[in-house]
């Protein structure tokens, strides 16, 4: 990367702002858009100096030019998304971890185990998504959600937090209730993914080549 282009990683730093902030913030000019669940860049984030260029070790990216991208982010702070405060069972716990960690496949994700289980499925060819919206009237996120099965993970890895423990239960009675496939992981499977996942993917028909 040469100093006239910024990564968009790199233009966050530039500008002091959370990562997931300024992916909502170039959204918004509609310079950048999810197809796939991978980041593209527009026919307008062309002419704002975006390139999209191929990394040997993280894939696509999306680099922008320097004084160009600075000057659009500054004009864009104060029309800003606000972070939500009415996301149900979810209020708090996204805004407090921001997806800064960066999977092989291009993913943002909140922590290293989640990092650890996305590497995990892309590696062993599993079609997933991360952070997607329950298909229910209530307001929750899964964790990771693989389409092609149907099947929802969830990592629990705050387990001596009192209120992530209340989120814990209120998330559990909504799969429950709904009948939704889940597999729960903790920080003991992390250790251990090889053989905790494919064993727990087996238990819904789903065996892992």
């Amino acid at each position: 990367m040469t100093k006239n282009y910024l990564s968009t990683t790199a233009l966050s730093k530039e500008c002091n702002k959370p990562v997931k902030e300024v992916f909502d913030l170039l959204t918004k000019k509609k310079f950048i858009k999810r197809v796939n669940d991978i980041w593209v860049l527009t026919e307008k984030g062309k002419q704002c100096g975006g390139i999209q260029r191929n990394h040997a070790v993280h894939g696509g990216y999306i680099a922008w030019k320097r004084e160009l991208i600075l000057k659009e982010v500054e004009n864009l702070q104060e029309a800003a998304p606000k972070e939500r405060t009415d996301d149900g069972i979810e209020s708090g716990f996204r805004g407090k971890f921001m997806p800064t960690h960066r999977t092989a496949d291009g993913h943002y994700v909140r922590s290293r185990a989640e990092t650890l289980i996305d590497n995990w499925l892309y590696m062993s060819g599993i079609v997933h998504a991360y952070e997607r919206k329950l298909p229910i009237e209530e307001e929750a996120y899964c964790d990771f959600y693989l389409p092609k099965e149907k099947i929802y993970i969830e990592y629990w890895g705050l387990e001596n937090d009192e209120s992530y423990l209340e989120r814990k239960k209120a998330k559990l009675d909504l799969y429950s209730k709904y009948g939704f496939r889940l597999i729960e992981l903790n920080d003991k499977d992390i250790t251990n993914l090889d053989d905790t996942l494919p064993s727990k993917l087996l238990k819904f028909n789903h065996p892992v080549s």
